[in-house]
Formats: C-alpha cells, sequence, structure tokens
C-alpha cells in the first residue's frame, strides 16, 4: 500500500509540475515578449534549442535517403546551373562574399562554397523538404529528385571550386 502512495503521489507532483510548465510556456508565448523579428537575433538558449532540433530531425530522415550516383559530369554540370540561378543569391558561389538578399535573412544561409561538402543524403533532404522558419524553401513542391540529385552532385563540387571554374560552369 505504501509504494502505491508514494508512486500516486509522485504521478501527481509530475502532473503538477507538466502543468506549471504548460501554463509558463503558454503565458510566455502569448506574451509577445519574444522578438520574432529576423533582425533580432534568438538568445543563446533559443538558438542552441533550434539548432540541435534542426539537427536531429534532418539526421534521422536523411538515413532513409537513398543515395545515387553522383560522379557524372553533366549532372554535375546541371545542378550547377540550377545552383547559380536557384540558390547564389542566398548560398554565395565562390569569389562571392555578400548578397543583397541574404544580408536580410536570420539565420544567415550558410556560404556552401566555403568548407567542406555536405553529406549527399542531408542535402537532399534539406533541398528537397526545406527548413522551417530559415528562409530554405522545401524545392521538393517545385523540382522532381533528379533535378534535387543535379544539386546535390554540384555541390559535392562546390568547396573546391574556384571563381573562374564556377563562372565558367554556371554561363
Amino acid at each position: 500500500m505504501r509504494g502505491g502512495r508514494v508512486a500516486l503521489r509522485l504521478a501527481a507532483a509530475l502532473a503538477a509540475a507538466l502543468a506549471v510548465t504548460a501554463a509558463g510556456a503558454g503565458l510566455f508565448i502569448a506574451s509577445g515578449v519574444y522578438n520574432i523579428g529576423a533582425d533580432d537575433h534568438h538568445t543563446a538558449l533559443v538558438s542552441a534549442l533550434i539548432g540541435e532540433l534542426r539537427d536531429r530531425s534532418i539526421e534521422v530522415r536523411a538515413r532513409a535517403v537513398a543515395l545515387p550516383d553522383l560522379s557524372g559530369a553533366a549532372r554535375i554540370e546541371a545542378g550547377a546551373r540550377r545552383y547559380a540561378l536557384e540558390c547564389a543569391g542566398c548560398h554565395l558561389g565562390p569569389g562571392v562574399n555578400r548578397s543583397d538578399l541574404r544580408r536580410g535573412l536570420y539565420p544567415h544561409p550558410p556560404n556552401l562554397a566555403q568548407g567542406l561538402a555536405p553529406d549527399p543524403r542531408r542535402a537532399f533532404w534539406i533541398i528537397k523538404h526545406g527548413i522551417k522558419m530559415s528562409a530554405m524553401p522545401a524545392w521538393g513542391t517545385t523540382l522532381e529528385d533528379p533535378a534535387i540529385w543535379e544539386v546535390v552532385a554540384f555541390l559535392e563540387q562546390l568547396p573546391a571550386m574556384t571563381p573562374s571554374d564556377y563562372q565558367r560552369m554556371t554561363r
């Protein structure tokens, strides 16, 4: 009997704590005190939570993506042209360090010409499904999977590309 009472009290305390937490979260949201404007950065805690949520969500879903052969020159060149038209305004290109569109985005999109090539499954998933509240659109609503894979094939080459190689490929 005593163990049952302890478990019941523990469950009641847990339910009360959850109710108080939910009420506090509801009041915080209803207050409008948090500035959601793109010209005001998140707090470090909010930024860390959003980053972890984004990274874990993408990682889990990208595991199921079947990876095709991305080595064909025609596929890479088609991806380069599509990248120049659809992606470079936000994600830049070799030798390009800024754009007017990018300046107003928060969080700033990664400069994909710098750093390492992305994991192709992850890149495919992000391009196809987008990322909420980041200005990254879900290109899967307007592009077929083969076109998305062309962009991914190009992204694998992008970090090693010179500005002149990029210009030549995207003409």
